[in-house]
């Protein structure tokens, strides 16, 4: 019976996300209220507060399951390039800024009005840190297992570096996307094959 609750929450929680998606890309988040995701979902105001208790929590695990879904593809491009990490991470981050340049969610984040504590914008910037950890623990955990000859600290320098300067170049892009991802691929690798004198 306990799966069988697991089960019918998780189907819940994927059905109020699916909800607040289609709100926040056809209208925007300043404009999203529980009531509007009851509604679109089919279920009470209460049920929403239940299962997220605030907006910003909505938010977070709106954003969090895009990340999650953007991490799925940028695994697929690292296995495409596993012999060569300078072209694995420029294939991974060409993958996330051009996804997210036509990601729906994103763009209603980055074009919506700004400022308070309930903007979405500030999971990707000021309170980025779960977006930030889901991102770097996959890396870390897929770039171990993939170049174990690289030493950990310069795995982990390497990754945090390009998680952050990724979100960075999300948020406000200054090139294009393919020169980007060629810097940042230069980055890393310069950064693993750094040793300590």
């Amino acid at each position: 019976m306990t799966r069988y609750r697991e089960s019918v929450r998780s189907l819940l929680r994927e059905r109020l996300l699916d909800a607040t998606y289609d709100l926040v890309t056809a209208n925007g988040w300043d404009k999203l209220r529980m009531t509007h995701i009851a509604t679109t979902a089919g279920v009470s105001r209460q049920t929403v507060y239940t299962e997220f208790g605030t907006k910003r929590a909505i938010g977070q695990a709106l954003v969090l399951r895009e990340v999650e879904r953007f991490l799925v593809g940028v695994q697929e491009r690292l296995d495409e390039h596993r012999d060569d990490l300078q072209a694995a991470v420029e294939a991974a981050i060409l993958f996330t800024l051009d996804a997210a340049a036509d990601n729906p969610l994103l763009k209603s984040v980055l074009t919506s009005s700004r400022g308070g504590e309930d903007d979405l914008l500030v999971h990707l910037t000021t309170r980025s840190e779960p977006l930030l950890t889901t991102s770097t623990t996959m890396l870390l955990d897929y770039a171990a297992e993939a170049w174990p000859e690289i030493d950990a600290e310069s795995r982990e320098l390497g990754i945090e570096t390009v998680v952050r300067l990724a979100v960075s170049h999300i948020v406000q892009p200054v090139a294009p996307a393919a020169e980007t991802a060629r810097r940042l691929g230069r980055i890393v690798a310069r950064i693993v094959l750094l040793t300590d004198r």
